[in-house]
């Protein structure tokens, strides 16, 4: 449960703005859900984003005993009634799988979280869901950049004809970091090559099963591509694809990335990941500490990396210094 864990880790931080990705919406009653943001909500002091998703693993879903046939339907009504629990004191639901009277959730927010709501977004079709349900976008980077930029125009532009403001997206990328190119690049192409097989052990992506469910017919495109990574060659050229579209070099190399990044795609946050294929974890922490000492305080003074598009979150608590999004803190990536 993410809610569980961040409230723990929210017992235990003042500043830092805490994330779910994600909270797999069909999994769950949504009242539970509703209930459970409110109290993060509370005990985080309104500095938690959420990120949701509809999730592509059918053993998860066996063991949830529910039906990947209704996975995008559940979500979308689940979605619809966790923000109307949240804004609205009193509310009833009349829906395909909820029944829900006359009802209300306790303890109440303290801030608006349900404006602090992204979900995840693979294919074309669920970026028009989120769209429509005016969430913002969770992207997963596993496309070129421009590409990228490109569905995150189309989204905006349905957002907006539906009556929504567009938010800026969050960015989800692998980061290796190190003091020479090479470097970065060899740690990023070894553990990235071996990600491949860490994914489609849990998501069977290979076997093509998603496409002939209903809702997932993308995915199952994705079994070509991993059904060909017993073959060396087609390992290495779909790996170096993959390195490229990641942050990965020198600490300067990946102030130049993110800022690219940032130009193409008007990003919000950028949520690295820096332990991934079974990277062992000194190896990781080399990796998140660079980061953390050459890029992250360029990020954070560079005028260049200001936003006023961030996700809203509630007055810090007076014991506290100002968490990241509240008025005077511009950087998108200022200091917890």
């Amino acid at each position: 449960s993410p809610t569980q864990l961040l409230s723990y880790i929210a017992g235990r931080t003042q500043r830092i703005t805490l994330g779910t990705a994600v909270i797999v919406l069909p999994w769950h009653d949504p009242v539970r859900v509703a209930e459970e943001i409110a109290l993060l909500d509370i005990l985080s002091h309104g500095r938690c984003v959420f990120g949701f998703g509809r999730g592509a693993a059918s053993v998860e879903y066996a063991g949830f005993r529910v039906s990947m046939e209704e996975a995008r339907s559940r979500f979308v009504e689940a979605a619809k009634i966790v923000v109307k629990a949240l804004t609205q004191e009193i509310f009833d639901w009349d829906g395909e799988f909820f029944k829900i009277p006359s009802t209300s959730i306790r303890p109440r927010p303290i801030s608006h979280p349900e404006r602090r709501f992204y979900a995840s977004s693979v294919s074309p079709e669920s970026a028009e869901i989120m769209a429509r349900l005016g969430f913002g976008l969770l992207v997963i980077m596993q496309n070129e950049w421009p590409k990228a930029a490109e569905d995150i125009r189309r989204y905006r532009a349905i957002t907006e004809s539906v009556g929504h403001t567009p938010r800026p997206p969050i960015i989800s990328t692998n980061i290796s970091v190190a003091e020479s190119r090479a470097e970065a690049h060899d740690r990023a192409a070894k553990y990235l090559a071996r990600k491949w097989d860490s994914i489609d052990a849990h998501y069977h992506f290979s076997d093509g099963h998603l496409a002939t469910v209903k809702g997932y017919e993308f995915y199952g495109g994705m079994a070509k591509t991993y059904s060909k990574m017993k073959d060396a060659a087609y390992r290495q050229k779909a790996t170096e694809f993959y390195v490229k579209i990641q942050v990965v070099g020198t600490p300067d190399d990946c102030i130049q990335q993110i800022g690219e990044l940032q130009r193409l795609t008007g990003l919000d946050h950028l949520v690295g990941e820096f332990g991934y294929g079974g990277m062992p974890h000194e190896d990781a922490q080399l990796n998140t500490r660079l980061f953390a000492q050459r890029v992250m305080p360029v990020l954070q003074r560079d005028r260049a990396f200001d936003s006023s598009g961030g996700p809203e979150t509630a007055p810090t608590p007076p014991n506290a210094r100002s968490a990241p999004g509240d008025p005077g803190r511009s950087s998108i990536f200022a200091p917890a």
